[in-house]
């Protein structure tokens, strides 16, 4: 009968355990949904703060407010169609510097780049909820697993 209580003990702290370690994922999950969510918002309001609104000569939600990846996306695509037509399909590095559209064509970059920096912050944001999910999940189930 000895033998059976270091068994018995031995399973139990392997048991609490898990439910300590399922406890800290389910934390770390809850601390990414809300840095993903945090990080969301932030990256809109500050987007929609800027009052961008997509061209109307855009292929995708023309007319409408830049204060999501879509629509950030969609206005980047324009500038682009915008810089390439005034520069007769040139980029910046292909321009001869006495160009008098290089500077166009540079804001153009710049901005362009500024609305795919917004869409890489959203997606980061995306990624972390959606991590926070996960492991919340996990945590769930080690701490059921634990108590089975």
């Amino acid at each position: 009968m000895s033998s059976v209580a270091p068994s018995i003990s031995a399973t139990a702290d392997r048991l609490r355990s898990v439910s300590v370690i399922g406890t800290i994922v389910v934390v770390f999950g809850i601390i990414m949904i809300l840095a993903g969510g945090f990080t969301w918002y932030q990256v809109q309001s500050q987007l929609a703060g800027e009052k961008i609104t997509v061209s109307e000569d855009a292929s995708m939600f023309a007319g409408q407010p830049v204060n999501s990846p879509w629509t950030a996306y969609s206005e980047a695509q324009t500038i682009e169609k915008h810089a390439l037509a005034a520069s007769g399909g040139k980029t910046y590095a292909e321009l001869p510097k006495d160009d008098p559209n290089r500077q166009v064509v540079m804001t153009g970059s710049f901005l362009r780049a500024s609305l795919f920096t917004s869409v890489v912050a959203f997606g980061v944001a995306f990624m972390a909820f959606g991590i926070g999910i996960v492991l919340t999940l996990v945590g769930v189930a080690l701490r059921k697993v634990a108590r089975a």
